[in-house]
């Protein structure tokens, strides 16, 4: 998680949503940014895959928001039974075109998340330098024991079915980054900008947890580059089996 502070909104009000705010980097432009979609239709129809790919999204998250709606309540309420805090993290994401935009999950970390990581990386160097190779922690300190089992099954994600109706994301694309990660990504970033990011993609069938960054930005590279219909396709049937080999999951 980016460094930022939480700011007031209508989420953070009702205790819904928890909402994490950032500093412009490397003169992204973002516009106007208040959270709602931010997608613009004339640059949709560019992204590959046009509107067979949209209408794609819109079929599958509208399903699977219809089907899975208990496992989202359900989910939620445990949420909120086990912890204090809201339910749901909305976070910063770079998006299609440099665009920024609220991604959603079930949060999984304590309300104070930031200020635990820091403390943890200033205590303990191992830590420090996974942090900085992969972005990720195998020991997170963050980390609720509900947000754990949430991470291992990868239902913190399912709130991200309403970035896909509106726009924001696709069910298949590039792992959803933060800005800082735009320099990690160096020429590449150019491929991951030209796409939606997804809920699932090439770099969750192909390993995720067991990938390191350098390998990850180049699935992902290699995924905009290669892009075809049948690919996304077939990265979706692959995501189940995926997601059921928990070790390959955070």
């Amino acid at each position: 998680m980016a460094s930022g502070s939480v700011r007031k909104s209508r989420g953070k009000q009702t205790g819904v949503v928890y909402v994490l705010d950032d500093h412009s980097f490397l003169g992204i432009p973002t516009g106007p940014f208040s959270g709602s979609r931010p997608s613009d239709p004339l640059l949709a129809e560019r992204a590959p895959g046009g509107a067979a790919k949209r209408i794609l999204d819109v079929c599958i998250a509208a399903t699977a928001g219809v089907l899975l709606s208990p496992v989202i309540m359900m989910t939620a309420v445990l949420i909120k039974a086990s912890t204090d805090g809201p339910v749901v993290f909305a976070h910063r994401r770079v998006g299609f075109g440099g665009r920024e935009f609220y991604c959603y999950k079930f949060r999984t970390m304590v309300c104070d998340a930031e200020r635990v990581l820091q403390e943890h990386l200033r205590a303990d160097p191992a830590a420090a330098e996974e942090w900085q190779l992969t972005r990720k922690l195998e020991n997170d300190p963050r980390v609720t024991f509900i947000g754990r089992i949430l991470r291992n099954s990868s239902l913190d994600e399912l709130p991200q079915l309403l970035n896909v109706l509106r726009g924001e994301m696709s069910c298949v694309g590039p792992r959803p980054i933060v800005r800082d990660e735009i320099a990690l990504y160096g020429q590449m970033a150019e491929h991951y900008m030209s796409v939606r990011p997804g809920m699932t993609g090439a770099w969750q069938v192909s390993g995720r947890s067991r990938l390191s960054y350098a390998e990850r930005v180049a699935i992902d590279a290699d995924y905009v580059r290669n892009w075809s219909f049948w690919t996304d396709v077939a990265i979706i049937l692959r995501t189940i089996p995926a997601l059921l080999r928990t070790q390959e999951t955070s």
